[in-house]
């Protein structure tokens, strides 16, 4: 084995032992927050997400999910907004108030009581996802965060999904798999498959 097949492989490996930790640690509050969205979604609301980085990519990838479909079954298309992808909205609120606003902004004009904020950060200290976060909690909206050992969203959040590591490319990597599987669980809650009859 090579040298860089070496590096591949335990690169490949790193995470097993984290996402183990995951699936004994998560299920509870991955299901908490499947049914504050869930909820939500079925009370005519509305998922709002927001990270930035690797983070801006996941909630945009997860917003895609509830839209669009996860599996390949038809259901109605689910309301989430990724706060990440309008490039003119971003860049103005950041020249015009700086840029811890320019997901606090966005929630200011989309947000109701009763939807819910999701914010990832692997730092969990992000000054933008924290301002969105305070601005959600004066709207009346729920909030979810995806971090990595807590910070200061951890303490200021509804539902808590921490990852136990300070290496950023873990915990996406496990955020990945949460968001798969959160949205799995919302799929299901608020469209279930219907119960296959015994043959």
């Amino acid at each position: 084995m090579s040298k860089l097949e070496a590096l591949a492989r335990e690169e490949l490996i790193a995470g097993i032992a984290l996402r183990e930790q995951a699936a004994r640690e998560l299920p509870a509050p991955l299901v908490k927050a499947a049914e504050l969205i869930g909820n939500a979604i079925r009370d005519g609301k509305k998922l709002l997400l927001c990270g930035n980085g690797g983070s801006a990519a996941d909630a945009q990838h997860y917003a895609t999910e509830l839209v669009a479909r996860l599996y390949q079954r038809e259901r109605p298309a689910m309301a989430a907004i990724a706060l990440t992808t309008d490039t003119s909205a971003l860049t103005a609120l950041a020249n015009d108030y700086g840029f811890e606003r320019v997901f606090s902004r966005q929630v200011e004009a989309l947000g109701q009581p009763g939807d819910v904020l999701l914010g990832l950060s692997t730092s969990g200290n992000s000054a933008n996802v924290l301002a969105a976060m305070a601005e959600a909690k004066k709207r009346g909206m729920s909030v979810v965060v995806f971090v990595g050992r807590g910070g200061k969203m951890a303490e200021a959040a509804d539902v808590v999904l921490p990852v136990p590591s300070d290496n950023t490319m873990r915990i996406q990597e496990i955020h990945s798999a949460l968001g798969h599987v959160l949205c799995t669980l919302i799929e299901e809650y608020v469209y279930p498959l219907e119960e296959q009859p015994a043959s």
